[in-house]
């Protein structure tokens, strides 16, 4: 293949109809805030197109074989021919061997050195390498698989300290966010919550308890003898921060340990479900002199999308400072302020503002002090990004005027209004594909006449979430988020000047084109990305 006169991926692929221009457009939009990215691997995590054509498409452009590489096209023991840490550093998996000639898929072969590298390692071991490229995504979901702790049960018989050891193990083998530790009256329940659910992995007997609590207190370097609530951390284990707190109930003390990952990559605010509008991007978050407040219940992803606002907003000529209870992700070129018990978000946010910053995060605003200082903050020079607590985007009025922030002051620095939920994704192992049903067709048909949206539906299947054991017989496979956005324009402004109630400023805000995250949850569904039940779940509209 003449690969020097090829035109660029992207040309290649619009002409081969794999994408469209405005795909291009988007990914490249991506790709400037996230430059180590390839085209490719941002066209598949965005789900610009369909991935095996996406692929396929590719390795004839490059003149490359290709291969969608999953867990199960790997037919040899990875490890007996490349370490799993230079097969991280080059992004490569050996998967089948043959007549004395070795497959091994990379991410990226532009690294011809990685690519020699591995190259050489198999000759040494009598191999001819056969290169195939696939994406980086595919990849990694490969080698974290590899690197998963073999822990699908839990030994109950070991002494406490391997027991903690097991639980917190295959906790984060099955990605899990939260481990709880729960004494009961005759035995002790380990749950694990996994993508926003609860699951049960283990009843261990009462006899174990006060072994499991002495070997959690020790390693979490809180004292043994106190038996109020207490927090601590543990930082035995490499790839993860562990935050653990205590509380006491009638039958011991229960533990919850919140699982940290380190140099988790934060994801752009694309790959977590915003809509793919760089526009409503630029007119959401590329504000001055403002707030915006992101607001969704406990647990539903709020400080995850305040990071991805940062990661696009960061810039090395802008001064961000960051007020937080707890730093979960530290970011280079940030200056993070964590919260302890001597400190206060309202006592932390004076002193930052005589610190030059452009750019201010506080973590939550909780109380009147806080809501005042960030408003005069917004007022002053600076862009503040908070959470709040609040069902949807334009009730955040209504909790501002509850925390006595006047009228004038929220219409003058209130910019945007954001309101997210987190739905599980659908397993992509397991899903089994359906057409919807006469009653599904009628609710996503009233859903869209109440809004006037026009769902077309014709042609489109929906899937069943069936369950299997990558997704531990849920029938999802991690989460995203939905969105939706209130900018506060002039007519909004106004009404909120006139004390106008939450209904008037819906409406206006329905004229000027609001959608409710119904909407954008539909539109999940419509996609294959998860399921109405599921929606359902967190919306409850039917």
């Amino acid at each position: 293949m003449a690969t020097n006169q090829r035109q660029p991926l992207g040309i290649e692929l619009v002409r081969k109809g794999v994408v469209k221009q405005e795909d291009i457009r988007d990914a490249l939009e991506y790709q400037k805030n996230h430059p180590k990215e390839k085209l490719g691997d941002i066209l598949n995590e965005l789900n610009l197109a369909d991935p095996r054509a996406l692929l396929d498409a590719m390795g004839e452009i490059l003149g490359e074989k290709t291969i969608y590489l999953l867990d199960g096209d790997v037919k040899i023991d990875v490890t007996r021919y490349i370490s799993l840490d230079i097969a991280k550093e080059a992004q490569a998996i050996p998967f089948e061997i043959n007549d004395g000639t070795v497959k091994v898929c990379f991410s990226d072969i532009s690294n011809k050195q990685q690519v020699e590298s591995v190259r050489l390692i198999m000759l040494n071991k009598g191999l001819v390498m056969e290169r195939y490229i696939t994406f980086k995504k595919n990849i990694q979901k490969v080698l974290e698989s590899l690197t998963q702790v073999s822990t699908e049960t839990i030994d109950t018989d070991a002494t406490g300290t391997s027991i903690v050891d097991n639980i917190i193990r295959s906790a984060m083998a099955k990605r899990a966010s939260d481990i709880h530790v729960e004494p009961s009256e005759s035995s002790i329940r380990i749950r694990y919550r996994i993508d926003g659910q609860l699951f049960t992995v283990a009843k261990i007997d009462k006899d174990k308890q006060s072994q499991i609590i002495g070997r959690l207190k020790a390693i979490s370097n809180m004292h043994q003898e106190k038996q109020e609530p207490q927090d601590g951390r543990i930082i035995m284990y490499p790839d993860y921060n562990i935050r653990v707190s205590s509380q006491k109930n009638i039958y011991g003390e229960k533990f919850v340990l919140r699982l940290l990952k380190k140099g988790n990559n934060i994801k752009g605010l694309f790959e977590l479900g915003f809509p793919r509008d760089p526009k409503l991007l630029k007119d959401a978050f590329d504000k001055r002199n403002s707030i915006t407040v992101i607001a969704a219940p406990t647990g539903e992803g709020k400080t995850t999308t305040l990071y991805s606002v940062i990661d696009y907003l960061n810039k090395p000529e802008i001064n961000i400072t960051t007020i937080e209870d707890p730093v979960e992700i530290r970011i280079p070129g940030l200056n993070q302020i964590e919260i302890d018990t001597k400190t206060t978000f309202a006592g932390s946010l004076r002193t930052v503002l005589r610190q030059d910053p452009d750019i201010i995060l506080v973590g939550e605003i909780r109380d009147e002090e806080t809501a005042q200082i960030a408003m005069q903050a917004g007022q002053t020079g600076h862009y503040v990004l908070s959470t709040i607590h609040t069902l949807n985007a334009i009730e955040v009025v209504a909790r501002l005027r509850k925390m006595n922030v006047s009228n004038y002051d929220i219409s003058s620095t209130l910019a945007t209004s954001i309101s997210q939920r987190l739905v599980r994704k659908l397993c992509p192992h397991c899903k089994r594909e359906r057409e919807f049903t006469e009653e599904e067709r009628n609710i996503i048909q009233k859903i869209g006449n109440k809004y006037g949206v026009d769902f077309n539906i014709e042609n489109i299947k929906t899937y069943d979430a069936v369950g299997c054991d990558k997704c531990n017989n849920s029938g999802y496979f991690d989460r995203i988020a939905i969105y939706e956005t209130l900018l506060i324009t002039d007519p909004i402004k106004e009404l909120i000047i006139k004390n106008a109630s939450t209904l008037e400023i819906r409406e206006e805000a329905y004229k000027e084109g609001y959608k409710p995250l119904l909407i954008e949850g539909i539109r999940k569904v419509l996609e294959g990305i998860t399921t109405l039940d599921e929606l359902n779940s967190k919306l409850l509209f039917y």
